[in-house]
């Protein structure tokens, strides 16, 4: 007799919901039983003519799922139910239920959109927010509006949030109550400090709740190195009647099926990446060891691909992985983690959507022929990382000018690759199977140079490498590449590129160049740059294609390269390579350089001066010169602009002569006054003054003059200019030349300042008054200049003599 599950008692309201609406979002928590008793359920009700189509994001889970429904019904997988995974399929003429890999729902919507023989899609573990679920129900939707009304939508979800699904999709919800048993948690009395300490911590955790309690125990880790290396010191430290059982997606599935079986006897210790904290059923777990760590893909900057990488777990996956501990009875969760820090921690994960790489994405969606804002998704793919992947996809000849798909493009989206590695195969063959796989895969060697011919070497034959070298090799790694090399072969012809200039096809925008000087720094044809090891054997290499990084933003770190010469660069990229005239303002040298330069994005493959560059061009780019250089405002250029600002103050309309207006507006006025510039040097000597004034125009200037005049004339018709760079306008002038003026000049009404020079043109008094001045201090003044400047007429009545600038005569 088949057990009741907790899911059983919603699944009479949610057949309900789909038959009267053709949609549903179905919220349960792990363990309930959606995942195997939901499909059986909707098929036996006969809800539609078609198969039963169910999404799993996992390949262990997808064949997991398939086996465990298939033993309800008393058959072997592939009969009723049947599952199709990357590289593995069980199905046959019977199959009704067919439980699948989220990408391979794509393909089959982009093979056919009507879904022919499809009756219902159901999106197991939503939650998880994987890019192909998100991209998978968006498209279906589109097709329920478009072509089959009659298709059957459901969302199964865990701990999402599951009413924005149902008013996206326009689909009631339907809550499962959970069944567990009391979970107690405990924590580390302090957090843990150094993460280098981290996994040996976790061991003495397990050896600890080994001691302490009893049934299965589940020990949640990041990833295959991780539980590798856990797995070798537990073997050493746990009684011998304990089996330690490694669970990762990397692994043959019969290693899984022994994992997630039941122990026959002994104690069994699970070591699994989150890929157990929903989905599976691993029988008699009563304990839970947590790490704190979980894996997502991401975009990484370093390989311009999705990585997984490490982060910390969010407190919805906490309370999953708990919860495994509570399905059979009572049971214990050991976190590696502090009370204290458990409110740092996220609440959920964050959508894929909105930190991987969108390359794949932009690829299915011109494939589709739909822009993002054409499709419902959830979560809005970002605006910024949704171009930079069209850019990509433009390069890789996978999107035309217009951006519609290339018959290029639809054949990279036929291969289960990133587009970069699947534009290398296409375009090299099999040759570049090996380099496909290796470069999807982490660096298997360990603080080797980052000359991507050794990783190959050590793909060709391990042995030797590992005899000549000292290099530490991930094995698991390797055996990967191996494995995903051999089933790409069989793909494509061979052709005869080299290993770099097949990473090249890859990496079009990570063509380096070496940049001059000691240090081994290279500008990437993308734009970006990049920086090696001194003495890293690649050094010295002029070209290289740089397929990983260290990602960081400002100078990021070569971690690995493969040298290419310059003439397979021009072989392969013939069609992009162009000649562009550049005329530019170098900070460097000071000047305006003008040459004309063979480039392939940001290289420079040959260089030439530009003998015949043009005076337009010339002048912009000396005018990028003179906002690097700054304006000079000095002497009359200074005194022009003080005047027009004081004007300007009082309301009247006049342009912007204040150094920041100035700057703005340099093309207005500046730029046609450039004519003959092309250094600092030049900028030196320029003259501001006429530009200055050609930006004024005739009644402008005759306002100016009315209201702040430029000079002031002396009583021998001199005229001293009038400087307005103080708090009110001043002049300095000597002294006999005001001989006679007995009313002190005004600037529109106010009294000018003015500096009283000697003879030898020092400061003798400063004043605002001149008749009070002359009846005044200058009697002392007399007194002090007619012994120091005995030539010179110094009059008792100043007011009564004519101005001169001449000395006395000679009796």
């Amino acid at each position: 007799m088949t057990t009741r599950l907790p899911i059983d008692d919603a699944i009479p309201e949610l057949l309900n919901a789909l038959k009267a609406n053709g949609r549903a979002v179905l919220q349960a928590p792990p363990g309930a039983g959606k995942t195997t008793r939901v499909p059986l359920a909707m098929l036996e009700a006969g809800l539609c003519d078609g198969k039963i189509i169910m999404l799993e994001p996992r390949r262990l889970a997808a064949r997991a799922a398939a086996e465990r429904m298939a033993e309800t019904l008393g058959q072997r997988a592939g009969e009723t139910v049947g599952y199709r995974v990357r590289g593995d399929a069980k199905t046959s003429k019977t199959t009704q239920i067919e439980v699948v890999t989220e990408g391979i729902l794509t393909r089959m919507l982009q093979s056919e959109p009507d879904l022919p023989g499809v009756g219902a899609v159901i999106f197991d573990e939503f939650h998880e927010r994987s890019l192909n679920a998100d991209l998978g129900l968006a498209l279906c939707l589109e097709v329920t509006g478009a072509l089959r009304d009659d298709l059957i939508l459901l969302a199964m979800s865990a701990t999402l949030d599951a009413e924005p699904v149902g008013q996206m999709m326009n689909a009631p919800v339907v809550t499962s109550e959970g069944r567990s048993y009391p979970v107690e948690t405990r924590w580390l009395d302090r957090p843990l400090g150094a993460q280098a300490r981290r996994l040996d911590a976790l061991i003495d955790l397990v050896v600890q709740a080994e001691h302490e309690t009893e049934g299965g125990m589940l020990v949640f880790l990041p990833g295959e190195g991780e539980i590798r290396r856990a797995e070798a010191a537990l073997s050493k430290q746990l009684p011998g009647d304990c089996a330690v059982r490694p669970l990762f997606g990397a692994m043959p599935f019969a290693a899984q099926r022994a994992a997630i079986s039941q122990a026959e006897t002994g104690r069994k210790v699970v070591l699994a990446t989150s890929i157990a904290e929903t989905s599976l059923t691993i029988p008699d777990i009563r304990v839970v060891v947590d790490m704190g760590q979980a894996r997502r893909a991401r975009f990484d900057p370093g390989s311009g691909m999705s990585r997984l990488i490490t982060e910390r777990v969010t407190r919805a996956e906490a309370t999953q992985r708990a919860g495994r501990a509570g399905r059979v009875a009572e049971g214990v969760c050991y976190r590696l983690w502090s009370k204290g820090e458990e409110g740092a921690l996220a609440a959920y994960p964050p959508a894929e959507i909105e930190a991987t790489d969108l390359t794949g994405l932009a690829l299915e969606l011109a494939l589709w022929g739909a822009e993002p804002d054409d499709l419902a998704f959830l979560t809005p793919p970002p605006e910024g990382t949704m171009a930079e992947a069209r850019t990509l996809l433009n390069m890789l000849g996978a999107l035309d000018a217009k951006g519609q798909i290339t018959d290029h493009g639809r054949a990279l989206a036929a291969l289960p690759l990133h587009p970069r590695l699947g534009h290398m195969l296409v375009t090299a063959g099999t040759s570049a199977a090996s380099l496909a796989a290796l470069m999807a895969e982490r660096d298997p060697l360990k603080g080797a140079p980052v000359d991507l011919l050794l990783r190959l070497e050590a793909l060709r034959d391990t042995r030797a490498f590992q005899r000549n070298r000292v290099w530490q090799i991930n094995m698991g790694a390797l055996e990967r590449i191996k494995a995903e090399s051999k089933r790409l072969r069989t793909r494509s012809s061979k052709t005869d590129l080299s290993p770099a200039a097949m990473a090249a096809l890859a990496y079009p925008d990570r063509i380096g160049q070496r940049r001059k000087g000691d240090v081994p720094r290279y500008v990437l044809s993308g734009g970006k740059g990049v920086v090696l090891d001194s003495g890293d054997t690649l050094a010295a290499a002029p070209y290289l294609v740089v397929t990983d990084t260290d990602g960081n933003p400002r100078e990021a770190k070569v971690r690995m390269a493969a040298q290419i010469s310059e003439r397979e660069i021009r072989d392969l990229f013939a069609d992009q390579i162009e000649w562009v005239d550049s005329c530019a303002w170098s900070k460097r040298e000071r000047r305006v350089i003008a040459r004309t330069q063979e480039r392939l994005g940001a290289i420079t493959l040959d260089d030439r001066i530009w003998k015949d560059a043009p005076d337009e061009a010339i002048d912009r780019a000396m005018l990028d010169g003179v906002r690097d250089l700054g304006l000079r405002l000095d002497g009359a250029a200074a005194r022009l602009a003080a005047r027009v600002e004081l004007v300007r103050a009082e309301g009247i309309d006049l342009p912007d002569f204040s150094l920041d207006g100035l700057m703005e507006t340099l093309d207005d006025w500046l730029l046609p006054m450039l004519s003959g510039q092309r250094s600092a040097d030049d900028w030196k000597k320029f003259d501001l003054l006429p530009a200055l004034r050609a930006r004024l125009d005739w009644s402008q200037t005759q306002e100016l003059d009315r209201r702040a005049p430029g000079s002031f004339e002396t009583p021998l018709g001199r005229k001293v200019p009038i400087d307005y760079g103080g708090a009110v306008p001043e002049i300095s002038v000597r002294l006999q030349e005001l001989f006679g003026v007995t009313r002190h000049p005004l600037i529109g009404g106010e009294a000018l300042k003015i500096t009283l020079l000697s003879p030898a043109r020092r400061p003798i008094q400063i004043t605002r008054d001149l008749p009070g001045f002359w009846a005044g201090s200058y009697s002392d003044v007399r007194k002090d200049m007619r012994a120091q400047y005995p030539k010179h007429p110094w009059p008792e009545d100043p007011t009564q003599t004519d101005p001169t600038l001449r000395a006395k005569r000679r009796t």
